[in-house]
């Protein structure tokens, strides 16, 4: 397929921005770049897509988020609002994991994964429970993932707050489905704990003793200050270095949020070769915190950016990163748009490839995957590599992405899905919602 007369945001280390410019993809991969009258005359036999003017860019990658999430939009909760996150935690969230099943953690992936597309996020780093629905559930998301043509990589959050049998169900997933994804092209492995405050130290000790060798883990660490309190009466040590006691901290993982992460913590997952996701739609909504994000990157330390279930449409979390930090620091030069660009592509880019090796994701360039989205947007002012965050902070819209292509298949046409079934999924998800929310409620009122 040659996709030309088309402007081309390349992304990486040196991105570029080129008008009137092609790409020519074979086999899953972009085979060639280059001004769109050149490749046409080299390719003439080549499948055409006219972008018509529109940029072309890399996809867009998540670096956390709960697929399973996806049918609480909408849920109200009975008496009155939770006080704090962890009251969200046991009001919301635990019992919600509680009531899925296996239709339902297979819709709600479906629902997630139509919003991906749709959006241009076309890999997602997702983070499962489902306590009840254990074993196989990770093969429910990765057969879902499958069929919508996109690029995930899974895992189940160990934790004890289900009792030692599906704590050690989840151990078990976890190492099952990392022999399992070893099969599949776009589907990749972790090993997921939920977080510091919902494992003791036996399971923390299974975790350790069972983690193969070059696999990390993907863990949220200190959203709010009950995982610091509560680690510090377990231990006498904060989240960071209690996790490390135990040797959980191996290159390649992932610890998620880190809002009361003390800058010794982060210096720690530095020198471990951990990375951090930042969600901040969801702290914002969690009412949690702001992370000091300007002191993560000062010091060199890679920051990502993901979305917590919050909606795959990752340009909505480069703009509330852009202003979070602005309000709560009370200084307009938090966060800026250069420094929120390079933490969504170059580093979500760079998590991404660990897993998916060779594959050159979140770039173009010869030889990288194409996973591509084609946007719609006709600036009124200049657009080139000096200000292009700019342009995307103030004036991209999800509703602009009119394409989205990964390995080379078209999963959306002129907004058209043609790998997903969205109307059929929508119907699909609103029959399942209410038990699902039945279920729900009766768990939070503590019927188990």
């Amino acid at each position: 397929m040659l996709i030309h007369n088309a402007t081309l945001v390349t992304w990486g280390a040196d991105p570029l921005v080129r008008s009137d410019h092609a790409l020519l993809l074979r086999d899953g991969r972009i085979d060639a770049m280059g001004p769109s009258a050149g490749l046409r005359r080299r390719y003439p036999q080549a499948e055409a897509l006219d972008a018509d003017g529109q940029l072309v860019l890399p996809g867009n990658i998540c670096a956390h988020t709960h697929c399973y999430g996806a049918l609480a939009r909408g849920m109200a909760l009975a008496g009155p609002a939770p006080a704090d996150f962890p009251q969200i935690l046991e009001r919301l969230w635990w019992p919600l994991d509680r009531a899925l099943d296996a239709d339902t953690i297979r819709i709600s992936a479906l629902v997630s994964l139509v919003d991906a597309i749709k959006h241009g996020s076309t890999t997602l780093i997702d983070h499962h429970a489902s306590a009840n629905c254990v074993e196989g559930s990770l093969d429910l998301i990765a057969d879902a993932v499958e069929q919508a043509g996109l690029r995930a990589v899974l895992c189940y959050e160990v934790t004890d707050r289900d009792g030692p049998e599906r704590a050690a169900a989840g151990i078990a997933e976890n190492l099952r489905f990392l022999r399992a994804a070893a099969g599949r092209e776009r589907v990749a492995a972790t090993f997921g704990l939920h977080a510091s405050l919902t494992l003791g130290d036996e399971t923390l000790r299974r975790c350790a003793g069972a983690l193969p060798a070059g696999v990390g883990i993907h863990v949220h660490v200190a959203e709010h200050e009950a995982d610091q309190q509560d680690s510090l009466r377990r231990s006498g040590l904060r989240v960071v270095p209690r996790l490390d006691r135990y040797d959980l901290w191996r290159p390649g993982s992932i610890a998620a949020h880190c809002v009361h992460a003390e800058a010794a913590e982060c210096e720690l997952l530095q020198e471990r070769g951990v990375w951090i996701s930042h969600q901040p739609r969801s702290n914002m909504n969690n009412g949690v915190g702001a992370a000091a994000l300007d002191d993560m990157l000062a010091a060199g330390i890679p920051v990502c950016l993901g979305n917590d279930g919050m909606g795959n449409n990752m340009w909505a979390e480069w703009k509330a990163a852009y202003l979070l930090h602005k309000v709560a620091g009370r200084d307009p030069r938090r966060a800026p748009g250069d420094a929120i660009a390079r933490m969504a592509t170059e580093n979500n880019a760079a998590l991404a490839r660990q897993f998916f090796p060779g594959s050159g994701l979140g770039e173009l360039a010869p030889g990288a995957v194409a996973d591509l989205i084609l946007v719609d947007y006709r600036p009124f002012t200049p657009l080139h590599e000096g200000n292009l965050p700019w342009h995307i902070l103030f004036g991209f819209e999800a509703s602009m992405v009119t394409t989205t292509i990964v390995q080379g298949q078209v999963l959306m046409k002129d907004r058209q899905l043609l790998t997903l079934d969205e109307r059929a999924i929508a119907a699909e998800a609103r029959e399942m919602a209410p038990a699902l929310w039945r279920r729900q409620a009766t768990l939070a009122r503590g019927v188990h």
